[in-house]
């Protein structure tokens, strides 16, 4: 792992979460001092608290979404290989990422996805349920900027599943023990976040129909 290290950078894209990013950027430091947080418009001291852990920080001027926000976080890095995470990540560890990258580096798969696993009934079953949605994730960080769309949908899981199977990449999940996230009906509130994970999911179910119009 060490002779690989200097060739991973870790991207966080972050939209409000001041309270966790400090946390999951000083874990990816651990493995790489590449990491980089995209603040996606965030309104709160997001940017602060992710350059006081010690990321660098991209930050853009509205919310356009996880989309954009992870492309320009990899355009900010030039690493080979890239692990890209959420930005309110609970019981995150250096093990956690080195799991999600090892098969990469290996040659084993191009694309692993990392799914929970211990780290709470509730975020356990969400990315069981939906695992292709999981925001954890290693692979060469060329074949990622390659994926159709990637800066234009709010939610970049679909137009990544799309060019897996498009070029035929060897993906696998991984289990990424004893971590979480936390509820969005938690960090923002019940009724905000069941509105914004029930925007999260109408994107998500419509992106077919968005791609097909717009060709």
């Amino acid at each position: 792992m060490g002779q690989a290290v200097a060739r991973v950078a870790v991207v966080i894209p972050a939209f409000n979460e001041e309270e966790t990013v400090g946390d999951v950027v000083r874990v990816a430091r651990e493995l790489t001092p590449d990491v980089v947080v995209a603040s996606d418009g965030s309104s709160d001291r997001t940017p602060q608290a992710a350059r006081e852990a010690g990321a660098q920080v991209v930050e853009l001027s509205e919310n356009a979404g996880k989309g954009p926000a992870l492309k320009a976080a990899l355009e900010a890095t030039d690493a080979e290989y890239v692990v890209m995470l959420d930005a309110d990540l609970i019981g995150l560890t250096r093990e956690h990422l080195e799991v999600l990258l090892r098969p990469v580096l290996a040659g084993e798969l191009d694309m692993a996805i990392g799914v929970f696993e211990g780290g709470g009934f509730v975020t356990d079953w969400g990315n069981k349920l939906t695992p292709h949605l999981s925001g954890q994730r290693a692979c060469r960080r060329e074949w990622l900027l390659e994926v159709p769309r990637l800066g234009e949908e709010r939610w970049p899981e679909p137009p990544i599943t799309d060019h897996l199977k498009a070029t035929e990449a060897r993906w696998g999940y991984v289990e990424l023990p004893q971590l979480r996230q936390v509820l969005k009906e938690k960090k923002r509130g019940f009724w905000k976040g069941v509105g914004f994970r029930t925007k999260m999911y109408a994107d998500l179910l419509t992106y077919r129909a968005r791609k097909k119009r717009e060709g």
